[in-house]
């Protein structure tokens, strides 16, 4: 029977790499968002400092996870095959939920999906001893599970969430009334002031959470008590709010920041303990210092000292992530190897002897922990899905206007009308004097002036200052949870904290908030999804796993290895047939011989695509293949969407133009219209050929499958020319092309006769006429549209 536990302990050490790459995948978002976002430093310089972060925590870790061992549920009450089902089950989910939240690059939380993991696969096993128990009742269930700390994790999780969008709100808001967007023009000692809060702040919970737990928390700094234990005592209990009755329940209550020297039999403060016991002393010599450190900077080194607090606060969140939440990937796995250890040793039979090993203190090899730091270390260099949840972070707080990655919904437009009703109100209200100074302060006009001397995709999302305060507020947030002792989501902390910071900033104006909200409310109810989810697939997971342990741990181990490859195959796919489409791209030239020339890229890409999208619309329809038309929708409904975005961003297009390039606007927009003509016109074509195959109408007739065919044949040809023409630059030949218009028209003209004639002798299906027609009419809009499109770019060229 050990042999199948040998087995498991090889399988989560494999699920714990794996874990490992899809946390990580998943969590950079906590450390590269305001980096990347306000593009203070290069790409690889991030990568760097990051990578250093993460190396640096995983060395210092604070060591097993404690609630993976007894933080959810109580393991004495649990034998050793039990708790390996709740270990097996938990990782199996985990790995396979974090990687869904990847491949929809949406950020999750590490911390919070470990956590109902472990309730839901304990709840499961606890349920089935007491049904097995005609003694025990579900009233005894809280005999197996800590329900107390459940409560706190989750209770914590849902302040955390409202905290850090408020306090993230409300530094942002302050922060930018004294320093304005135009921050580098300040004097010097603003900078110097603000430099010396922030890196006080970073550099503060790089201490507290950075070595939380590591040996080097426990080392002796200060010897508090030598004699008289009163003292001690009563500062203890009004410092900690307690009631302690002798030194000896000092210590052991606070064993993190009190330590009892054997040698001297003294009680001394531990460096946690003088941390966290003497923080307004600490942070108030750490301001002036830093302080006086950031003036010289700014004024020796003429350094951008928002850029150093940038990269100082990068590495720190990047040292608390692999510190502390590595432990949320292989906390499980080291778990069960101490399981175990422990069961092999003893000599009882699994089923008998108890778990309550666990409930003591455990430490993780070093080794383990070099491991996975290098695994981090490599998974942030080369995963694409990492670059993929941070991309959704800053989409949704980036300061100008962009593709908008989620569409509004009613709770979206509902919370917007709220909030603009309620800010009318608070602006009746706010003295003249103080609008006049907040708009002058929030006045963005010359950062926009200069954006469009640049292309979109160089621009940073948003400034300095916001990324400062990002890595300033969630390091304090974080820092005053640890100290407190209170459960929370780094994960939820950091992006609420971005939220509020770009709300503040008025990024979500009246163009973008619905969509933003939106966006919010969508990675918000992800999070409860998260919560639900893990719960519940643990639970079936380890009920599936006891039923019978050898073959169901074989098949579930197939699957998640089946639903992993082809998650991975399918984001490859979907990457690569991305990269390799022709994306319609905006308008970045200021003149009109520049918009000219980006016009001819979008035509000759738009023309290659729209004549894929008929090719496959009408051969799949002659194959009454229902997939491929379900295909064909999708391909358009894209391209429809490109346009849109070119349509939306025309106000921009319209002020980057060159005073003499004005005119430019009229052909651009007659483009795009006619654009949108052509795509109308293949989106009808590809939703009643779907719509007709759905509903199980009869195949198309032989004839009439030929005739469509020899359309789309002389389409395809008429549409490789153009192409070709604006591949080459050969607009000689465009008048060549338009004089064809009359040849396609007729052919079409002749189909639309012979069918008329069909149906007069020979056809019996209604349906088939309507759907055969609607095709041939169509048609001809579409090649009306696209003479329309040439005609114009033609004249304009010349």
């Amino acid at each position: 029977m050990s042999d199948i536990y040998i087995l498991m302990i090889v399988a989560l050490a494999v699920l714990a790499v794996a874990d490992l790459i899809v946390g990580v995948s998943n969590d950079a978002v906590n450390f590269l968002n305001s980096a990347i976002g306000s593009k203070a430093v290069s790409f690889r310089t991030i990568m760097i400092v990051a990578s250093l972060g993460i190396a640096a925590g995983a060395i210092f870790s604070s060591g097993l996870m404690e609630v993976a061992r007894k933080g959810i549920f109580v393991p004495g009450e649990f034998y050793f095959d039990e708790i390996m089902i709740i270990f097996m089950a938990v990782m199996i989910t985990d790995i396979l939920l974090l990687d869904f939240f990847n491949t929809l690059g949406m950020p999750t939380s590490t911390t919070v999906s470990i956590v109902f993991e472990l309730l839901g696969a304990a709840v499961c096993v606890a349920l089935i001893k007491i049904s097995a128990d005609a003694n025990l009742s579900v009233a005894d269930l809280g005999d197996y599970i800590n329900t107390k700390k459940a409560g706190e994790i989750i209770a914590g999780i849902l302040l955390s969430v409202v905290v850090a969008f408020s306090v993230g709100a409300l530094v942002q808001y302050i922060s930018r009334l004294l320093l304005s967007f135009n921050f580098e023009k300040k004097a010097k000692w603003v900078g110097a002031l603000f430099g010396g809060v922030a890196l006080t702040a970073i550099l503060y919970f790089i201490f507290i959470k950075g070595i939380k737990g590591t040996n080097y928390a426990k080392t002796i700094v200060e010897v508090l008590y030598e004699g008289g234990a009163e003292g001690l005592l009563d500062w203890a209990n009004t410092y900690f709010n307690a009631s302690f009755e002798t030194v000896k329940d000092l210590v052991d209550a606070k064993k993190d920041l009190f330590k009892i020297n054997p040698n001297t039999g003294t009680v001394a403060l531990t460096l946690r303990g003088f941390l966290e016991t003497n923080v307004p002393l600490i942070v108030s010599v750490g301001f002036v210092i830093l302080s006086l450190v950031s003036f010289t900077i700014i004024q020796v080194f003429k350094t951008n000292i928002y850029r150093l607090i940038i990269v100082v606060g990068t590495f720190a969140l990047a040292l608390a992530f692999a510190g502390n939440d590595l432990v949320n990937f292989i906390g499980v796995p080291i778990a069960a190897l101490k399981a175990y250890e422990a069961w092999s040793a003893s000599g009882e039979l699994p089923h008998e002897f108890s778990m309550a090993v666990l409930g003591g203190k455990a430490e993780t090899p070093t080794l383990l922990l070099l491991a996975a730091g290098i695994i981090m270390v490599l998974t942030l260099w080369f995963s694409s899905k990492a670059r993929n949840v941070v991309k959704t972070s800053i989409d949704l707080s980036r300061q100008g206007e962009g593709d908008e990655k989620f569409q509004p919904n009613f709770l979206s437009r509902g919370v917007v009308r709220s909030t603009v009703f309620l800010s009318e109100i608070i602006s009746s209200i706010t003295p003249q004097s103080f609008k006049k100074v907040s708009d002058k302060q929030f006045d963005q006009e010359s950062i926009e002036v200069n954006a469009f001397t640049a292309k979109q995709e160089d621009l940073p999302a948003f400034d300095m200052v916001r990324a400062a305060v990002n890595l300033m507020v969630a390091g304090v947030l974080i820092s005053i949870a640890t100290s407190m002792k209170l459960p929370l989501s780094t994960t939820y902390v950091t992006f609420m904290v971005a939220m509020g910071t770009s709300l503040a900033d008025r990024a979500w104006g009246t163009e973008s908030a619905v969509y933003r909200v939106a966006g919010v409310l969508n990675v918000i109810g992800g999070w409860f999804f998260t919560a639900i989810s893990a719960f519940l697939a643990a639970a079936t997971i380890a009920f599936l796993l006891h039923l019978h342990l050898p073959s169901m741990l074989a098949i579930l181990l197939a699957l998640a290895i089946f639903l992993l490859a082809r998650n991975t195959i399918k984001y490859r796919n979907k990457t690569r047939a991305e990269r390799a489409e022709d994306r319609l791209k905006k308008s970045e030239s200021s003149s009109i011989k520049g918009v000219i020339e980006e016009s001819a890229d979008n035509i000759k890409s738009f023309v290659n695509r729209g004549n894929k999208i008929y090719g496959q619309t009408i051969d799949s329809l002659a194959k009454y293949d229902l997939t491929a038309l379900k295909k064909s929708r999708k391909g358009i409904a894209k391209l429809e969407t490109e346009v849109e975005e070119l349509r939306d961003s025309i106000f921009y297009f319209i002020k980057n133009l060159d005073e003499s390039s004005v005119g430019a606007s009229n052909f651009y927009i007659s483009i795009l219209g006619y654009l949108e003509d052509i795509t109308q016109s293949l989106e009808y074509i590809a939703k009643v050929s779907h719509k007709h195959v759905n509903n199980n109408h009869k195949k198309l007739r032989f004839n009439q499958i030929k005739d469509l065919k020899e359309i789309e044949d002389h389409l395809d040809d008429f549409y490789k020319n153009i192409k070709s023409v604006f591949d080459n630059r050969e607009f000689a030949t465009l008048n060549d092309i338009i004089a064809e218009k009359q040849e396609l028209f007729t052919i079409v003209s002749d189909k639309i006769n012979k069918q008329v004639a069909r149906t007069r002798t020979e056809e019996s299906s209604p349906k088939n006429t309507t759907l055969y027609f609607g095709l041939l009419t169509e048609t001809k809009d579409l090649i009306t549209a696209t003479m329309n499109l040439l005609i114009t770019y033609r004249d304009h060229q010349d």
